[in-house]
């Protein structure tokens, strides 16, 4: 078997809500899988949000959610 092209796992936990809107996204987008859906919907937040990556430095304090 080939060597993967993402190395890194990343595990989130979704509340029933959050899970549902996912897959009502990923259904209607004919997405294959969460996972791909998941990869997409972080991709157009980011550009979204003007940046593809984290500024050099950057601690994960820095993201909070609340202040």
């Amino acid at each position: 078997m080939g060597e993967l092209s993402r190395a890194e796992r990343l595990q989130i936990m979704l509340s029933q809500t959050e899970l549902r809107a996912v897959d009502t996204w990923r259904f209607r987008k004919r997405m294959p899988s969460r996972a791909s859906a998941l990869r997409e919907l972080l991709k157009r937040g980011l550009a979204a949000e003007g940046f593809l990556e984290a500024d050099e430095g950057q601690k994960s304090k820095d993201f909070s959610v609340v202040d």
